[in-house]
């Protein structure tokens, strides 16, 4: 890590070293899966709340999607907004409650997540098939711990 950052002196702790990791790592995550979303005219956000739109199966509040989002996102309006205007989902007052709004995919958005289904996953193969199965379940149960441990 020390040499990727160009870094001349030792990290401070193995926290910060862990940390900077961590963040490097997810960058370079992030930005292949931009990469090939992008060929797609979507960004991960937009595909994150597809995803979570698919999962569900049916119609859901915009604030339920902005809740399961992997990352934050106060702009859940404005992603929705994106998604409506490419007619990839639907957006309806809720008959139960008038203050929200219950969003859902298209068949044109639903055909674009399947589409997207192969893609995803070869990705998710190139970029960490090479690691061994049990240090990708170390991996996940140690992010899983520095979750549960960092307060919001």
């Amino acid at each position: 890590m020390r040499e990727e950052l160009k870094k001349t002196g030792p990290f401070e702790s193995l926290e910060q070293e862990a940390m900077l990791g961590i963040l490097r790592t997810s960058d370079l995550l992030e930005n292949r899966l931009a990469r090939l979303l992008r060929k797609y005219g979507l960004t991960p956000s937009q595909y994150n709340a597809m995803r979570i739109m698919r999962g569900e199966g049916v119609p859901m509040p915009c604030l339920e999607v902005a809740d399961r989002m992997i990352q934050v996102s106060p702009a859940i309006t404005r992603v929705v907004d994106q998604l409506l205007n490419r007619e990839l989902i639907h957006k309806q007052q809720s008959s139960e409650d008038r203050r929200v709004y219950l969003v859902g995919l298209t068949e044109e958005g639903l055909a674009l997540v399947c589409k997207l289904d192969e893609p995803i996953q070869d990705l998710h193969r190139e970029l960490l098939g090479h690691v061994s199965v049990e240090d990708l379940q170390s991996l996940n149960r140690i992010l899983q711990i520095a979750r549960d441990q960092a307060p919001e």
